[in-house]
């Protein structure tokens, strides 16, 4: 089966953080910030679409580069992969769900839904 999986992910939708570079102890860097991207397919009780807050990642140059120019509001497609993330914490071992991205375009649209 090796070559038939797939990580790939496309998200079109609005920075809500811009977050910032920074350097990891191993000597990296990354640039974190979030994404919010609105569900399509259901409101809340209130009438509002429920939006999906998602981490993001940038580890190269390019495109710590290009999500350093990123402003809150900004409508961007991200492409990657999703990524599982471990840290240590006071409470011990944690763990989260971020995209790390191969491709940050800033766009120019209109309105999302």
């Amino acid at each position: 089966m090796a070559g038939s999986y797939v990580n790939q992910v496309r998200l079109v939708g609005r920075v809500s953080d811009v977050g910032e570079a920074r350097q990891l102890p191993s000597g990296d860097t990354v640039h974190a910030w979030r994404l919010v991207v609105p569900r399509e397919d259901k409101a809340t009780r209130s009438g509002r679409k429920q939006p999906d807050v998602i981490d993001v990642v940038c580890w190269s140059a390019v495109t710590r580069r290009a999500a350093g120019r990123l402003q809150i509001g900004q409508d961007v497609e991200v492409e990657g992969a999703l990524r599982r993330r471990f840290f240590r914490t006071a409470a011990g071992v944690g763990s989260r769900y971020e995209v790390e991205v191969r491709n940050l375009t800033r766009l120019r649209i209109e309105s999302l839904p």
